[in-house]
C-alpha cells in the first residue's frame, strides 16, 4: 500500500463516525413527526438543535432531551375510531389513531393530576390541556380520515382531537367552538409536570 492510500484510507476510516447515524436517533424508517419533550421518561434523541430544530426555534421551544417518533411508530400503536361532526364542511367523518394516553404512554409519560400538555401545531397554534381533560375527552392523534392517511396542507398528518359529538358539554356548542383545544397539524408535544 503506498502512502496516499494509506492515509486516505486512515481519513475516511476517522471520519466514518461522523457519517454514522447518532446513537440518539430514533428508530424507523420515516421521518420524525412528532416529538415530545418535557416530562418524559424516554429519550432517543438528543437535545434541542438549532440548526436542525429550526421550526421549533421559531416557535420558541429548547429542550436537552425529547422522544420523537414517526408516523409508523404512532400508527403502529393501537388505534379507534372516532365520528365527529367537522367544522370545516360540517359532515361526520371517521378519524383513526390512537389515544394520545397511548402516545404519551410509549414515550414514557407518568400522567398524575398535575400533568398539564402543550399541543402545538405546525403553524404554531398551541393548545394547553391538563391530565383530567386528556382522559375526559379521550383525545386520539388521529392519523387517518375516512380510511386514508392525513396529508400535510390538509389537516395532518396527525391531528390531536377528540369526539365532540359524544362530549354533551361540547356538543352543545357551535360547531366552529368544539375543536379549540385540537391542534391539526401536531408535530410537538410539552410534558409539563
Amino acid at each position: 500500500m503506498n502512502k496516499r492510500d494509506f492515509m486516505g484510507a486512515a481519513l475516511l476510516a476517522g471520519a466514518a463516525p461522523a457519517f454514522a447515524a447518532p446513537k440518539t436517533a430514533p428508530a424507523g424508517a420515516g421521518p420524525i413527526l412528532l416529538t415530545l419533550t418535557g416530562d418524559v421518561g424516554k429519550t432517543n434523541r438528543g437535545p434541542f438543535d438549532p440548526g436542525r430544530d429550526i421550526m421549533m426555534g421559531k416557535h420558541k421551544l429548547a429542550f436537552s432531551r425529547a422522544w420523537a417518533c414517526d408516523f409508523a411508530a404512532v400508527a403502529a400503536l393501537p388505534a379507534v375510531t372516532i365520528h365527529p361532526t367537522l367544522e370545516y364542511d360540517g359532515k361526520v367523518h371517521a378519524l383513526r389513531g390512537p389515544l394520545l394516553t397511548d402516545v404519551l404512554g410509549a414515550a414514557g409519560v407518568r400522567l398524575h393530576d398535575g400533568t398539564r400538555l402543550a399541543l402545538r401545531a405546525l403553524d404554531g397554534y398551541a393548545a394547553s390541556v391538563d391530565a383530567a381533560q386528556l382522559r375526559t375527552l379521550r383525545f386520539i392523534v388521529a392519523t387517518h380520515m375516512d380510511g386514508q392517511p392525513m396529508a400535510l396542507g390538509g389537516l395532518g398528518p396527525l391531528w390531536a382531537v377528540y369526539d365532540a359529538d359524544r362530549i354533551p358539554a361540547l356538543a352543545a356548542r357551535p360547531l366552529a367552538e368544539r375543536f379549540g383545544s385540537c391542534p391539526w397539524g401536531l408535530y410537538h408535544i410539552e410534558v409539563l409536570a
